[in-house]
């Protein structure tokens, strides 16, 4: 744009301001009007168009204010300039005038611009019509294709019914499985894509196809594309191989059929089949086939058990609610006359809440709906037969939100050989141009420069791809043959290398490594603890409270009948009142407030949980008999009367689980629950009833579960309440031995919790039934108040967290221990702090943590760090972290084999992850790497041969070795004797396992720059005294030369085999007497390679062994005096 004059004149009449920078004929004039006063500003086209400028002006004006902004603009578009009116609607556009300031916009241009054809105006408007109309289009497709669908809450009636053809218009995904990585039309583009991403690949694909140009051509088409083609047809080969098991276990899973009740009657449907609004029916021990509300159960309560070790890896069953309109239906085919809908919110990752609401119109009945009223897909019914409607389905449930795409893996060896290729290309390059400028820039020299690169092709050698994916498979047939840990799958191939090259190991703790087993070591009362050996003396005591006492001498009669099954306190104060201080058991007097406590303390445990017991043949002997019939009882015994056999508990907690098992044992034993009744069998044989009025489940947030009880006997109201030590320190009342006990149990790596008592009156009871009903009837904002609640605990919970990061740091050598909630803050605000901090401990444990976040601390260690991760989990929830990681190691357990599935590994129990990190691990690294060396200084020495003899003989593009002795100089000759190095072992199995520390000492170091230039040094000068060293020695032929360098090349190679092997195996010695043989062979019947009579005679025999010996000795010597001088740190250890 050229410069000109500012001009800024203001015209007094109307108040015209006109400020003129830089005018030109193709600038843009954009008129604004503020006031009594329009301004003119002259700004720079910039590619805009009107349709881009449009909008900017709109705002505030009508209608027809925008008609005469477009018909204005339009009225001068062409390609040089572009005027813009805007105006404001309560201005008087009567009051413009032209004046000379106006006169700026009316130059000579303007007025021939304005004579021009309206038809080419017209043509004008039209093409842009149709640019704006093709990019809308192209927008809207790639939206379509590539948008992310934006989730919303979604309401769903019953497919079949009245309602839903005239309310259901919202489409929603097919409820498929799928885990392939590839379809039919992807599978062949994203395969060739990611072998081409490699520059290896990608330059024999460049070099293989120029030998289809005549002028370029340096040898026969297969030398080329022969190797190329076995690669790409070896890794086709087994993507596909690996993609159709997917879609195999894919295909089960998809065709499971289920029950699909409808107007006309149960139909069976496949999995892929259901759909948002179907009634399905889901049996005992049948997988949730998708996200449902739950509606419906067999069992008389109301409520089902599932099983959710696929979804959240926790091994213990949930307890689920049926909605209790549609539970009290006669049958299920009333559902779809039931004039009712579900309100559901968008879809989301979180597997521990929901919102919804469950509305019956006919009724003018509305239901809240949470986590207790839905059944998640892929968690499995426990108990009964449950009946619910689909919600979410495929990739909206809240499984599959929780996963990862499956990603191809490709290990950090690859990387590093790709990073060294492209050092050899450079190189090629380099040596190429060096030709040339030797030889001199006459003629076609770009074409000599390229046959150059062709002949130098052979320092980047494409067998190093072969072997290396050939030595995975031999690893991973190594790994899975491995007796020390049997069971032990390799599901990706491609990855064996990165298990020793791991920094970071990442492991779920639940289960993978507790096992979720819980045992009940240790109770304190405050005067007095018991262990497990003292057991006996609690259940003594327990029976002794129970057991009704005899007359007092004081003649004191309690208002308690001798036949009563009462337990509660009420009584007992009377006995601490009036009866004598001390009671005996067996042949010893106990302090009578010990008793009391006893009986308090075990009664709490045995009421304050959530735990049910099942029974296998499926009826409860206990839910309509109030009394068992009691057994005969020895005055002085203390057997406990033991359970029914064929009993199990199930709760959501281990925990619980140990803790109803050790009042079990006690005497005082849990027979029967349901939703507002539980029955307790105490030491002499008596039921004990007691009325469930609330529940207040355990959560993270507040870290205790509590419970209201009423006793059936005597209508005594308790509230029992038990959680973590530093929660309940603050609630209970203060004592001083609590805390101490408290740190020496968890000293002693014991879990600890506190229960507590709380009797309650009938009036106050009733006081916070009321409170409490009035907070749960708000379910319809309940979305903003926990919001609030939240905000207000995070902002709270950030501050601490950064002052928690911020005094750890002073710490040094102790583990990091740290909750989902506070992980996600710290994540979120403070990710920097948080790895420091994480990467300097010795060990970090993450307590209750989702799916996502499990991944998402996976990817924060990759990124931040740059090394090796490897994920080890066993349930459905590990998935995603498996995924994620560099390396995920998969367990077959109790949570199934979803996570074995889907990991890279698969091992039986976690104890043989040692064995496979350890040992193969390193081993699988170790030998690609020298595997990698050795095949790269097999292309550098032949290399150096070329480039001599090219430099010798006036710089001539030809090459040395014609195409058959190439292929066979890769392959037949000396193939064997180098692959076999996958069985080299530089320590032996037995010290590897002892000293884990060898594993550490690696640190990548086998594959390095630094050993790279080492090789290369070592390839330049065995090339340099063979090629020159033969050069002496040949007499009048060529030939001689071709004979005497070949053969000692090939001799070289292996003898540095020998010099490279650690610990000689009988394949090594087999494979280099075959390339030996092979070679001799080849000598005798292709004599048009060689001169026959020349290579018969001794002079063959002495200039062959004497360049061998030159090339090959003073590397031994070196190798030698090297170990003497640094031995490495394993020869230490033998």
């Amino acid at each position: 744009m050229s410069s000109s004059e500012d001009i800024d004149s203001t015209n007094s009449n109307t108040g015209l301001h006109v400020n003129r920078k830089s005018i030109t004929n193709k600038s843009i004039i954009n008129y604004k009007k503020s006031n009594n006063r329009k301004r003119v500003s002259i700004v720079e086209p910039s590619g805009l168009t009107s349709g881009q400028l449009l909008p900017s002006l709109t705002t505030g004006s009508s209608v027809a204010g925008i008609e005469e902004i477009q018909e204005l603009s339009h009225s001068s578009i062409d390609s040089q300039s572009l005027v813009l009116i805007a105006a404001n609607n309560s201005s008087d556009e009567s009051g413009i005038e032209s004046t000379e300031s106006d006169s700026l916009l009316r130059t000579k241009t303007t007025k021939r611009l304005n004579k021009k054809n309206k038809k080419s105006r017209r043509k004008t408007s039209i093409l842009c019509c149709i640019c704006v109309l093709t990019a809308n289009c192209l927008s809207a497709m790639v939206r379509l294709l590539f948008g992310k669908k934006q989730l919303k809450p979604r309401t769903v009636y019953v497919r079949g019914s009245d309602r839903f053809n005239e309310k259901t218009k919202q489409s929603f995904p097919a409820n498929i499985v799928r885990n392939q990585k590839y379809n039919i039309i992807t599978f062949l583009p994203i395969v060739l894509f990611n072998q081409f991403k490699f520059f290896l690949n990608l330059y024999f694909l460049l070099m293989a196809c120029s030998q289809f140009i005549t002028s370029l051509k340096v040898g026969y088409l297969y030398t080329y594309w022969a190797p190329l083609g076995f690669v790409l047809g070896v890794t086709l080969l087994r993507e596909a191989v690996d993609d159709i098991l997917r879609f195999k276990r894919d295909k089960a899973v998809n065709s499971q059929l289920y029950q699909k009740l409808t107007r006309d009657g149960p139909l069976a449907v496949h999995s892929s089949r259901i759909k948002v609004g179907d009634l399905i029916v889901v049996s005992k021990d049948q997988r949730v086939p998708a996200d449902m509300v739950f509606l419906r159960t067999s069992e008389k309560n109301g409520a089902c058990f599932v099983r959710t070790d696929q979804l959240d890896g926790e091994t213990d069953w949930k307890l689920r609610l049926a909605v209790a309109a549609t539970q009290g239906l006669d049958s299920g085919d009333q559902l779809f006359s039931l004039d009712a809908y579900v309100d559901a919110e968008e879809p989301r990752r979180d597997i521990h809440s929901f919102t919804g609401k469950f509305t019956i119109d006919s009724g003018n009945k509305e239901i809240s709906l949470n986590i207790e009223n839905t059944l998640w897909a892929n968690t499995v019914i426990a108990s009964g037969t449950a009946i619910g409607i689909v919600i979410y389905t495929g990739p909206e449930t809240r499984s599959m939100m929780n996963n990862n795409e499956p990603r191809s893996k490709v290990g950090l060896l690859d990387y590093e050989v790709n990073s060294i290729t492209k050092v050899l290309f450079a190189a090629v390059v380099i040596l190429a141009f060096a030709m040339i400028c030797l030889k001199g820039f006459n003629g076609p020299y770009f074409r000599y420069w390229f046959r150059f690169v062709l002949l130098f092709s052979y320092i980047i050698p494409i067998s190093l791809r072969v072997n290396l994916e050939m030595g995975r498979v031999v690893y991973s047939y190594m790994i899975q043959r491995d007796m020390e840990i049997p069971g032990t799958l390799v599901r990706t191939t491609t990855i064996p290398e990165d298990l020793g090259r791991i920094a970071y190991l990442l492991t779920d703790k639940t289960g993978t490594l507790t096992r979720n087993e819980m045992v009940f070591k240790k109770i304190h009362l405050g005067k007095i603890s018991y262990s497990p050996e003292y057991f006996d003396e609690l259940a003594a005591l327990l029976r002794v409270y129970y057991t009704p006492q005899p007359p007092q001498s004081n003649n004191y009669q309690t208002h308690k009948r001798d036949s009563s099954t009462a337990s509660t306190a009420s009584f007992t104060v009377e006995r601490r009142q009036y009866q004598p201080r001390h009671m005996r058991v067996d042949s010893y007097e106990v302090d009578r407030d010990s008793v009391y406590r006893v009986q308090q303390a075990v009664l709490v445990i045995a009421l304050c949980h959530n735990v049910t017991p099942s029974y296998e043949n499926g009826s409860n002997p206990y839910s309509d008999s109030t009394e068992l019939s009691k057994p005969p009882i020895d005055p002085d015994s203390v057997a406990i009367p033991l359970m029914p056999r064929g009993i199990t508990y199930q709760a959501s907690s281990p925990d619980e689980v140990a803790l109803v098992q050790w009042t079990e044992k006690l005497g005082l034993a849990l027979v029967y629950r349901d939703l507002t009744t539980m029955k307790l069998r105490n030491p002499i044989g008596n039921l004990m009833s007691f009325e469930i009025l609330q529940i207040f489940p355990f959560s993270s947030e507040t870290k205790r579960m509590g419970i209201i009880v009423r006793d059936m006997t005597n209508n005594e109201i308790m509230f029992l309440l038990k959680g973590a030590d530093s929660v309940m320190s603050s609630i209970i009342v203060y004592s001083d031995w609590l805390q101490e006990q408290c740190d020496n149990m968890a000293r002693s790596g014991l879990r600890t919790l506190v229960v507590a008592k709380k009797s309650l009156t009938d009036e106050q009871y009733v006081e916070f039934e009321t409170r409490y009903n009035q907070a749960k009837c708000s379910m319809s904002d309940r979305n903003a108040k926990i919001g609030a609640v939240l905000a207000n605990l995070e902002k709270d919970m950030e501050t601490e967290a950064h002052l928690e990061l911020n005094n750890f740091h002073r710490k040094s050598d102790c583990p990091l221990v740290i909750r989902g909630e506070d992980l996600e803050l710290c994540m979120k605000f403070y990710s920097t702090e948080f790895m420091e901090l994480a990467c300097q401990c010795p060990a970090v444990v993450c307590c209750r943590c989702s799916p996502t976040q499990k991944a998402e601390v996976v990817k924060l260690i990759q990124n931040r760090t740059g090394k090796r991760t490897c994920a080890v989990g066993d349930g459905g929830n590990d998935v995603s972290m498996i995924q994620t990681a560099d390396v995920g190691v998969g367990i077959v357990g109790k949570e199934g084999q979803q996570a074995s599935l889907a990991a890279d590994f698969s091992i039986l129990q976690f104890s043989h992850i040692y064995r496979l990190i350890l040992l193969h691990g390193r081993y699988s690294y170790k030998r690609s790497a020298t595997l990698s060396q050795f095949i790269i200084h097999r292309g550098l020495i032949i290399s150096t041969l070329q480039a001599i003899f090219s430099s010798v003989f006036y710089f001539a593009s030809v090459a040395l070795y014609q195409g058959f002795l190439m292929i066979g100089y890769a392959t037949l000759y000396t193939m064997f004797p180098v692959f076999s190095i996958v069985l080299d072992k530089d320590v032996s199995p037995r010290l590897v396992m002892r000293y884990p520390e060898l594993y550490k000492l690696m640190k990548g170091r086998s594959l390095s720059y630094k050993t790279f230039f080492i090789w290369v040094l070592i390839s330049i000068y065995q090339g340099g005294v063979i090629m020159y060293g033969a050069m002496l020695l040949f007499n009048d032929e060529f030939i001689h030369v071709v004979a005497i360098t070949f053969t000692a090349v090939i001799l070289t190679e292996l003898l540095m085999l020998a010099l490279t092997v650690r610990t000689w195996h009988w394949m090594m010695i087999v494979a280099e007497l075959i390339s030996l043989s092979t070679y001799l062979l080849t000598l005798i019947v292709a004599p048009q390679y060689f001169d026959e009579k020349f290579i018969q005679t001794r002079a063959f025999l002495w200039k062959v062994t004497l360049l061998t010996v030159v090339s090959c000795l003073p590397l031994y010597i070196l190798k030698f005096v090297h170990r003497k001088i640094a031995p490495p740190s394993h020869s230490k250890l033998t």
